[in-house]
């Protein structure tokens, strides 16, 4: 094994977790041989992931976490600290997808609920990393999950391409506050990704016509792709990497 690539004495937290991305994320630093603590919101989902993940690796961990929750996060935090004795890496995966709604008709209330998951999540969940990693003084990597949403117009989709968007500026000011401690701080902006999520569109043929022929590699993504990026980013192969967007998308921004 390439040596940086080997995370036995590694710590990894992961937001969301239990499904999707984040499920995807977890699986492959626990064949990296990192210790995991997956997050999740769902108890019932959250148990099922862990046991899923146990097949893996022995060294997974779980905790229900809502990452709205200022005072939840911050003892899902601690207690990750606790099981693991350390956080080397921390992946905020944890989201909630949009219901296409055209400005015009978009409520306050549906605009402040997904910038509340998506954007005060992440800021709770890195508070809580930074403080630990800035304590601890061995640096860190820290890793927000955006979306293509950020960099293309997403129309109807205006309230999730904001939450996106500003997640990856919040990433770009940590990257340069926190380079000081030895942190990284990166994100990454998947395309169109087979998970719960998204299947109500993939299940539209309309959808699917007009969407695939648009991706380069012709096929969605899978929650297989987004594991080696998250090895690379939690390892020290990417020590020199921090303030960046990594696209997961197939090809669909360039086409």
């Amino acid at each position: 094994m390439y040596k940086p690539f080997d995370l036995s004495e590694h710590a990894a937290v992961v937001t969301g977790g239990n499904g999707g991305i984040g499920l995807g994320m977890a699986r492959a630093l626990l064949e990296a041989g990192a210790q995991v603590t997956i997050w999740g919101s769902n108890p019932e989902k959250t148990a099922r992931a862990r046991e899923e993940l146990a097949a893996t690796s022995p060294r997974v961990s779980s905790i229900v976490c809502d990452v709205t929750d200022e005072a939840a996060v911050e003892r899902a935090f601690a207690e990750s600290v606790a099981t693991m004795g350390h956080v080397d890496s921390c992946f905020a995966n944890a989201g909630v997808s949009a219901k296409p709604t055209p400005v015009a008709e978009m409520s306050l209330d549906e605009f402040r609920r997904v910038l509340r998951v998506n954007v005060e999540g992440v800021f709770l969940t890195f508070r809580a990393a930074a403080r630990h990693m800035i304590a601890r003084g061995q640096g860190g990597s820290l890793v927000a999950t955006a979306s293509t949403a950020a960099v293309e117009g997403a129309a109807r989709n205006s309230h999730y391409g904001a939450s996106k968007g500003a997640v990856t500026s919040y990433v770009r000011a940590l990257a340069v506050e926190l380079a000081r401690h030895g942190i990284r701080v990166n994100s990454i902006l998947p395309g169109w990704i087979e998970t719960d999520m998204t299947a109500r569109s993939f299940g539209n043929e309309r959808f699917r016509d007009n969407v695939m022929p648009r991706i380069p590699v012709r096929r969605w993504g899978s929650i297989d792709d987004f594991g080696g990026a998250a090895v690379f980013l939690a390892s020290t192969a990417s020590s020199y990497l921090t303030g960046e967007q990594m696209l997961i998308d197939g090809g669909y921004t360039k086409f």
